[in-house]
């Protein structure tokens, strides 16, 4: 569906303010890739391990598409400060777990790689979702890349993948699929299976938590907020089975991390892996709970849209003669 925009032009950044933020992100993008690629050793803790032009200009240009959207919205239909917040917030989540040092202890210690996948799959895309931010971003993109947002031959696929029946299957199949010992084994080892695997974590956590997350009523949004309730409870079962089948497996599963190296050898190989699987465990079912309580309250605000559109009163109404027999 095409965003409708509407632009405040007297905000509107110049195309040298453009141009110098642009030149800015690049130029610290070729400057961190060639430290890490000589210095990685020696730099500091929130620079990047295992440096990534896609993360890393994914993570800033989106920042700026969206300050600049900010700065294009007219005052009226900017969102609150609290959506700011929670996409900001959602950004630096994922942006930590993959372009820090953070980056090698998720390389090195199997609860941190499920810490990291949390971060990516569940908390940093439920936090941007919070946010809603595409009609901010999208105002904040170059010409071009509004266009190629709104095509149908994006948008087509994007539909698929959030049918409300097929959304929670590949939500948490995602998941577990580079839990599986051979799959983890072999992307810990193949550096373009690993980007693929941080790659596919971020992309379908986001469109899972659109899904549920959708401030609209249905239509326009894709499910209604029953279905999103249940989608919220629904991918929770998985992670608390998932996770205890990891936390009690009495075998060795996650043998990469004997071979690499772990950063703490002392706590042991079935220590690491019970945490990793509590990691699994806990955390993302707290999420789901979360969703749940968001999408309810979601549905709370639409009926008191609707009921303030109709002359309604507004909130519950107690007739105290249903109980006491008075009148």
């Amino acid at each position: 569906m095409p965003v409708s925009v509407s632009v405040s032009p007297s905000a509107a950044p110049s195309r040298r303010a453009d141009a110098i933020v642009y030149l800015t992100i690049g130029s610290c993008a070729l400057a961190l890739w060639w430290l890490c690629a000589h210095f990685a050793a020696r730099l500091p803790v929130f620079a990047p391990w295992d440096f990534s032009f896609v993360e890393f200009l994914g993570c800033w240009l989106a920042a700026w598409w969206y300050a600049r959207g900010l700065m294009l919205t007219p005052a009226a239909e900017r969102p609150g400060l609290f959506r700011h917040v929670a996409f900001f917030a959602g950004l630096a989540v994922i942006y930590a777990v993959l372009e820090t040092r953070f980056e090698y202890l998720a390389e090195h210690q199997f609860f941190f790689n499920r810490i990291q996948h949390v971060a990516m799959h569940h908390v940093g895309p439920l936090l941007i979702a919070l946010a809603w931010p595409g009609a901010v971003l999208t105002r904040g993109m170059p010409e071009p890349l509004q266009k190629l947002v709104g095509h149908p031959l994006l948008r087509a696929p994007i539909r698929v993948l959030q049918q409300p029946v097929l959304a929670p299957f590949l939500f948490s199949g995602t998941f577990f699929l580079w839990l599986i010992p051979a799959i983890h084994f072999r992307a810990m080892i193949d550096p373009r299976i690993y980007a693929l695997m941080n790659w596919s974590m971020v992309a379908e956590g986001l469109l899972f938590w659109t899904l549920v997350l959708d401030p609209r009523p249905a239509p326009p949004a894709r499910a209604s907020f029953g279905a999103r309730a249940a989608l919220s409870v629904a991918v929770m079962f998985p992670q608390i089975i998932g996770g205890a089948m990891v936390t009690f497996n009495p075998r060795d599963l996650y043998t990469f991390y004997n071979l690499c190296g772990r950063i703490y050898p002392n706590l042991g190989a079935h220590y690491d892996q019970s945490v990793g699987g509590l990691v699994i465990w806990i955390p993302p079912a707290m999420m789901s709970i979360v969703a749940l309580l968001l999408v309810l309250n979601t549905l709370r605000k639409d009926d008191e849209r609707r009921a303030a559109e109709l002359g309604e009163p507004v909130g519950p109404v107690i007739d105290a003669s249903q109980w006491t027999g008075m009148r």
